[in-house]
């Protein structure tokens, strides 16, 4: 979930795909695959101390705000976002759509799981070995991303507030994503001077640094990388597709 992913604008059109029932049943086994991997990819950036991707710094800034867990805050800042797709769109808000709730849910607990899971662990070398951690990170999530858009369900709730004000505004999705997320992390950025009386970039625990920044410029790079072996297959397996 960095920077501005892979999506076109018929995505959310096309996102419910007739599939058997033994595919249905797989396409949502791997969607939560997908989320899990995601969620790995957040517990090893926020292990590296180099800053959270884009589309995470604001539930992770929160969460240090209110000492809350990281999972928590993610759930509530995804519903909000699908909040805003309902307001956005209105009857033109599907409500299949509904469902990125169930998701965001069971992404927050696989952000909490996984936190648990990966523990203090931390690569060996100084900003290296970090810096390692965070690359690690954002092959994780690119993985994550890759899979959970080649199976074409519904979008995450960020995502999805993306289609719904590029929809509004008739602008094109990258275009709007790369607005959001620079606002996204603004927001961050603000409320890690205003509450926490930390500087982004400067001092140690910020989650808002370098890497939050290395990971919006490559995420998408990576995901592309990988949605070409990988991506046959699990159109094969999912849909059926030979090609």
């Amino acid at each position: 979930m960095g920077g501005s992913l892979p999506i076109n604008d018929s995505y959310m059109e096309n996102n419910m795909r007739k599939s058997t029932l033994p595919q249905w049943g797989i396409r949502v086994l791997f969607y939560c695959i997908a989320l899990f991997f995601m969620a790995l990819g957040v517990a090893f950036s926020a292990n590296s101390d180099l800053g959270i991707s884009p589309v995470n710094s604001l539930p992770y800034v929160i969460s240090d705000i209110v000492k809350m867990q990281p999972g928590t805050c993610v759930t509530i800042v995804f519903c909000f976002y699908i909040l805003v797709q309902v307001i956005l769109l209105r009857k033109e808000f599907n409500p299949i759509n509904l469902t990125q709730i169930i998701f965001s849910t069971i992404f927050g607990y696989f952000v909490n799981f996984t936190k648990w899971m990966v523990g203090d662990f931390l690569l060996p070398g100084g900003y290296i070995g970090r810096l390692g951690m965070q690359c690690i990170g954002i092959v994780l999530v690119a993985f994550g991303v890759f899979l959970y858009l080649d199976v074409e369900l519904v979008p995450m709730p960020m995502e999805g507030m993306t289609m719904a004000i590029a929809k509004k505004v008739g602008k094109p999705f990258p275009q709007v994503k790369t607005v959001v997320d620079c606002t996204v992390v603004l927001l961050g950025v603000i409320l890690t001077v205003v509450c926490l009386h930390l500087i982004p970039f400067r001092d140690p625990g910020v989650r808002i640094r370098e890497g939050t920044i290395l990971a919006a410029l490559v995420t998408g790079k990576v995901i592309e990388i990988i949605r070409k072996p990988l991506s046959p297959i699990v159109k094969k397996i999912c849909f059926g597709e030979s090609k």
